[in-house]
C-alpha cells in the first residue's frame, strides 16, 4: 500500500478543517498563548525573585512589581553572601547533595544492572517492591528510617547529625533505579552474550560494556540525584541538628526570623541560581545523551 492511500490519522479536525485559513490562525494564536502562558508560569518567579534580590526591602514590600523605583542594589548579593552567611550555608548545599548524588547514582547504577542484565530469579519481584515504593509517601516511612538512624540496625551507629544521615537514604531512590533499568533494558544482549562466551565476567561486563553504553541514562541520574539533594528540606531539618552543617534549604527558613528580607530574597535567588545554571551549562550534554539513547533503542 502507498503513503497515499495510507489512512489518515483521525482527530477532533478533519483535514478539510485544517484547510480553512480563518481556523488555521485561530489555532496557532492558540498554541501562541498557551506557550506564552507556560513560558510566564515558569519563568515568571524566577524573573521576579532576581528583581526582589537586587531591590530594597522597603521597594519589595510597598510595591512588588515595580522596577527598582529606589535603585538596583546589587550590594544585596555580596551582603548576603558574607554578611548572612549563605557561603558556608551553600557549601553544605553542595556536599550534602553531591554525597547523595554520588551514592544514589552507584545504588542506581548497580541495582540497575542487577534486575536488568544479570537477572536473578528474583529480579521480577524485586522490580515489584522497587516499583512499590513509589505509591508509599514519604511521610509514612520518616518516623521509622529516623529510628534507624538514630541506631542503625548491626553496626549500632547513631547517624543524627553526621552527613551520612543524609546521604544514606536519598541513595535509595527507587525512581532513578527504574529509569537506569529501563535504558539497560534496551541494550543490545547479543554484546552480553558474546562477552560470556569470551569469558568475562559480571563485573567486567559491567565495567567494560555497560557503563560505556550507558553514558546518557547516567548523566540523567545524576541530575535527578542532585537536584533532589539539592532541594530536599525536611530530612535534612530533622537529622542535621547543628546549624553549621545544615544546607541553604533548611538555614533560609531560619535565617528570615532575623535577617532583612531584601538579603534573604538574595539568598533565596542565589539557591535558585545555581542548579539553572548546572542545566543550562549541561543542556546540551543531556540532550545529546538523549539522541543516543535513541539510536540504541533503534
Amino acid at each position: 500500500m502507498s503513503r497515499d492511500d495510507e489512512p489518515a490519522e483521525r482527530g477532533i479536525l478533519s483535514p478539510h478543517d485544517l484547510a480553512r485559513p480563518g481556523l488555521r490562525a485561530g489555532l496557532a494564536a492558540g498554541r501562541t498563548a498557551v506557550l506564552l502562558a507556560l513560558v510566564v508560569a515558569a519563568v515568571g518567579p524566577v524573573l521576579w525573585l532576581a528583581k526582589a534580590a537586587v531591590s530594597t526591602t522597603r521597594d519589595t514590600l510597598r510595591d512588588p512589581f515595580a522596577l527598582w523605583p529606589g535603585g538596583v542594589q546589587w550590594g544585596n548579593l555580596d551582603r548576603a553572601w558574607n554578611t548572612v552567611g549563605i557561603d558556608t550555608y551553600l557549601a553544605n548545599t553542595f556536599w550534602v547533595a553531591g554525597g547523595s548524588s554520588v551514592l544514589g547514582v552507584f545504588v542506581a547504577v548497580t541495582g540497575g544492572y542487577t534486575l536488568s542484565v544479570l537477572r536473578p530469579r528474583y529480579a521480577k519481584a524485586l522490580t515489584g517492591v522497587v516499583l512499590a515504593t513509589l505509591f508509599v509517601p514519604s511521610v509514612v516511612v520518616l518516623v521509622p528510617l529516623y529510628l534507624t538512624v538514630l541506631d542503625v540496625p548491626v553496626v549500632g551507629v547513631n547517624l543524627l547529625n553526621s552527613f551520612w544521615a543524609v546521604w544514606l537514604p536519598a541513595a535509595a531512590n527507587s525512581f532513578v533505579v527504574l529509569v537506569v533499568k529501563q535504558f539497560f533494558d534496551r541494550l543490545p544482549r547479543e554484546l552480553f552474550e558474546v562477552a560470556k562466551v569470551d569469558g568475562a565476567g559480571p563485573f567486567r561486563i559491567f565495567w567494560h560494556l555497560v557503563l560505556p553504553m550507558s553514558r546518557p541514562v547516567v548523566g540523567v541520574a545524576v541530575l535527578l540525584t542532585f537536584v533532589t539533594g539539592w532541594k530536599e528540606f525536611l530530612w535534612p531539618l530533622l537529622v542535621l541538628t547543628d546549624a553549621e552543617k545544615q544546607p541553604l534549604s533548611v538555614a533560609l527558613p531560619r535565617l528570615s526570623e532575623t535577617a532583612e528580607m531584601s538579603l534573604l530574597m538574595a539568598g533565596l535567588f542565589i539557591s535558585v541560581l545555581i542548579p539553572m545554571a548546572l542545566f543550562l551549562v549541561f543542556q546540551r550534554q543531556f540532550l545529546r545523551a538523549a539522541s543516543q539513547s535513541g539510536a540504541i533503542k533503534g
